[in-house]
C-alpha cells in the first residue's frame, strides 16, 4: 500500500503537492477559526443579538454608503478607525455583543480581531455583510444614524 502510495507521488507530483497545500490550507483555517476572539454569525443570530442582547452594530462601510442605508442603530467606523483604536462612544460598550458589518462580510474579520484585542468581549461578524441584510430585505435607516 505505502508503495502504490509513493509511486502515485512520483508519477504525479504537482498533484501530489496541490493536495498537500490545500490540506494545510484547511488545517490553518480550521485552527484561525478555532482561536479567533471573533465568530461569524448569521442575519438571524445577528438579529437575536440586537433585539435580546442590545448588541452594537459596526458599520465598516464609507460615510456615503452608511447614510444610504445602514442596519437602524449602527455606528459607522471606518476599518482605518478601529485599527487605530479611535472608536469615540464604542469604547464604553466592551461588554456588550459587538457585530461588525461591512458590504459583503469579506472585509470585516480584521476589523473584529482588532476590537477583540482592544477589550472587546463579544466580537462577531455578520456573513455576508449589508448584502446578505437587503438580500432578505430586512430593514435598513438612511441618515447619519
Amino acid at each position: 500500500m505505502l508503495q502504490e502510495i509513493m509511486q502515485f507521488i512520483s508519477r504525479n507530483t504537482i498533484l501530489s503537492l496541490a493536495w498537500i497545500a490545500l490540506l494545510v490550507a484547511v488545517i490553518v483555517m480550521t485552527a484561525k477559526s478555532l482561536f479567533s476572539k471573533s465568530k461569524v454569525i448569521t442575519r438571524a443570530q445577528a438579529i437575536h443579538f440586537i433585539n435580546k442582547e442590545d448588541a452594537i452594530v459596526v458599520d465598516l462601510r464609507s460615510r456615503d454608503d452608511f447614510r444610504r442605508g445602514h442596519i437602524t442603530g449602527s455606528v459607522n467606523l471606518t476599518p482605518s478607525e478601529i485599527k487605530d483604536n479611535n472608536l469615540g462612544e464604542l469604547e464604553k460598550h466592551k461588554k456588550q455583543p459587538v457585530i461588525i458589518v461591512s458590504a459583503s462580510g469579506m472585509e470585516a474579520r480584521t476589523p473584529a480581531e482588532n476590537l477583540g484585542r482592544f477589550g472587546f468581549e463579544q466580537v462577531y461578524s455578520l456573513k455576508e455583510g449589508i448584502a446578505g441584510w437587503v438580500g432578505e430585505n430586512l430593514p435598513l435607516a438612511q441618515g447619519k444614524k
